[in-house]
């Protein structure tokens, strides 16, 4: 759906979403489609790197996800509401976050839509979480994660969580976005959670 044929409710929450070219797009993928079946009013922002990565790693069509979105921005236009700080959000998730969006982010010279919506993110103090795709890490990675936890980023990479005993690939990624959308208080209910439904209290009340 593009910018002005969107039917959304304009009072609901609005959480922007990017996805870089990095490897990992099932992450994006999946955040929209969680997001779809929530009160949230979703502005994506996918770069032409990752519309490529979606063909490799995917039998899906960029098309297809971004219908997903209740808005989908051009990643050349500057100048969509995601541009400005003055349009209220949550927040932004990149996922995946390639190490050349997270750096861009992190100089504040940014060069598309995507970057710039990030740095309007920050900028005006909102939650900003970045699933960063890439290992090992050398220390120029580690300073610029460094820089942007300082600015006030998350810099979240998609880590198995093994304590919830995934039985599936999908169960892995549900979790790792789950607790992504914990940083911005929304429950998606596809997150397994310690002492609630596995391990410590979880295990004592069976």
């Amino acid at each position: 759906m593009n910018d002005s044929a969107s039917t959304a409710d304009p009072s609901s929450q609005r959480l922007v979403v990017g996805m870089s070219g990095a490897s990992g797009v099932i992450y994006g993928i999946r955040l929209l489609e969680i997001l779809a079946g929530m009160p949230i009013d979703t502005h994506l922002v996918m770069s032409r790197a990752a519309e490529m990565t979606i063909s490799y790693e995917t039998a899906r069509k960029p098309a297809g996800i971004k219908k997903l979105a209740s808005r989908c921005h051009p990643i050349g236009d500057v100048g969509a509401s995601i541009s400005s700080g003055s349009f209220r959000t949550l927040g932004m998730i990149v996922a995946p976050c390639s190490v050349r969006t997270m750096s861009e982010i992190a100089s504040g010279v940014t060069s598309t839509l995507l970057t710039r919506a990030a740095d309007v993110v920050l900028k005006e103090r909102r939650r900003l979480v970045l699933l960063v795709r890439e290992t090992p890490l050398h220390t120029g990675h580690l300073r610029t994660m460094l820089a942007l936890s300082e600015m006030g980023a998350v810099v979240m990479p998609p880590v198995p969580a093994f304590y919830a005993r995934p039985a599936t690939v999908e169960q892995i990624i549900d979790q790792s976005l789950g607790r992504a959308l914990d940083l911005f208080g929304l429950e998606a209910g596809v997150t397994r959670r310690w002492g609630e439904d596995v391990g410590g209290d979880a295990a004592r009340r069976r």
